[in-house]
């Protein structure tokens, strides 16, 4: 039955993003907005499901970072809301001519933004994700499958059904958005299966899940693996800055992926810098694991292991080291890295540009929290998630990452010569 379910989502979502391609902004925009309307409106519906998922949750001995993520209240509902309006504000990809250039022959070649077509996205703890993914797909012309996680069954249940009852009522097609309403595991498998319904997967949660959906789909992926950001504190960085910086990208929300979990400190500095931001931290609550010189210039803290370089806590906890280099920094960013998010805390100019160029992430900072690497930060309304690889979209996924480009060729009876 859950086979059959799920092909038939597929099916229906299929033949609603044929039809979806073709609906123009103005009407996208209307049923944007009527969703947004619906989420708020729904609010009392969302919260006592929410509230459910929550009690299970803590019963079962969920993290604290998974509680966080699960967690709902009306100002994350008002701010789900304003995401969707700000998407539906946001100009439309759809059609848009990118380039065109002129041949010889008098061919005009160019490019044009298309949808993907039928996107599936699978998620854990995030019922946010259900409104930001329906948003986006919607903008950008595709259908999309949700698949939610056990923990926020309830929460997602009814989110996704304000969401297609206000797109349909809208004008937009039966099907354009679904909902896979079950805990069954063997669902997500049935969904990775439906090559040739679904045009593209985008997993977001923890390294398990990502793991999984690549070993076991047909379709390709669109993967937002885990987060190991770094904060870089070079010679002569702004100490005032830099403990702001690095005091955010850890407290702000350590259980999200654009969070700091290890921060790097130069040695000029660190004798100075360190005493006060490792006090400000372990005030937070955060426990923080050293390497011998970081031991050596604050006492009482816990020795990092080498596993701890290449640990994406999600958590108050934050592996610290003394660096030798700018060199010695971006070295140790490339060999521990998750390629998500990077940053550099310095008053070099030059150094700063290096570190742009040199560190490779999706999004690189200078003089600025890791904590503002989302779609939302950077302009593109609410995202799908955000890339660590490299093919097709790289950083925050938004709209216009969820189109690609065909060729259009405009002639006026040209044809071919073979002999040439």
């Amino acid at each position: 039955m859950t086979m059959q379910m799920v092909r038939e989502l597929g099916e229906a979502a299929h033949l609603a993003a044929r039809a979806l391609a073709l609906v123009v902004p103005e009407v996208k925009n209307r049923a944007l907005m009527a969703i947004a309307d619906a989420l708020w409106n729904g609010r009392a519906e969302i919260l006592s499901a929410n509230e459910i998922d929550l009690a299970e949750a803590r019963l079962q001995h969920h993290s604290s970072a998974v509680l966080d993520r699960l967690a709902l209240d009306e100002r994350r509902i008002e701010k789900m809301a304003a995401g969707v309006r700000q998407v539906a504000a946001l100009s439309d990809p759809v059609g848009e001519i990118t380039r065109m250039w002129p041949r010889p022959n008098g061919l005009l070649v160019g490019r044009m933004r298309v949808p993907l077509g039928v996107i599936g996205v699978i998620y854990e703890a995030r019922p946010g994700v259900t409104a930001d993914a329906a948003a986006l797909c919607l903008k950008s012309g595709n259908a999309v499958i949700l698949k939610g996680g056990r923990e926020a069954i309830r929460s997602n249940r009814v989110i996704s059904s304000l969401l297609a009852d206000a797109a349909m009522g809208s004008g937009l097609p039966k099907g354009c958005v679904a909902f896979i309403d079950s805990v069954d595991r063997e669902a997500v498998t049935h969904l990775l299966q439906l090559s040739g319904l679904v045009d593209l997967i985008i997993p977001r949660g923890g390294e398990e899940l990502i793991r999984a959906v690549q070993r076991t789909s047909t379709i390709p992926i669109l993967a937002h693996d885990k987060g190991l950001c770094h904060t870089y504190v070079d010679e002569g960085a702004d100490l005032v800055m830099a403990e702001e910086i690095a005091f955010n990208a850890k407290v702000d929300r350590p259980g999200v992926c654009n969070a700091m979990e290890s921060l790097l400190v130069h040695e000029r500095v660190a004798p100075l810098f360190l005493p006060r931001i490792v006090g400000r931290l372990q005030e937070a609550g955060v426990e923080i694991r050293g390497c011998p010189r970081t031991r050596a210039l604050v006492q009482g803290i816990v020795s990092a292991a080498e596993v701890d370089w290449d640990t994406e806590y999600l958590d108050l906890i934050l592996s610290v080291k003394v660096v030798g280099s700018f060199e010695e920094a971006v070295a140790h960013i490339a060999a521990h890295g998750s390629g998500l998010a990077e940053a550099i805390v310095t008053a070099d100019h030059s150094r700063a540009m290096r570190f742009l160029r040199e560190v490779d992430a999706g999004a690189v900072f200078v003089n600025a929290s890791t904590r503002f690497t989302d779609g939302g930060e950077f302009g593109m309304g609410a995202e799908m998630g955000i890339s660590t690889q490299k093919l097709h979209a790289r950083g925050p996924v938004g709209l216009t990452e969820l189109t690609c480009e065909k060729f259009i060729v405009m002639g006026d009876g040209q044809v071919r010569d073979s002999t040439k």
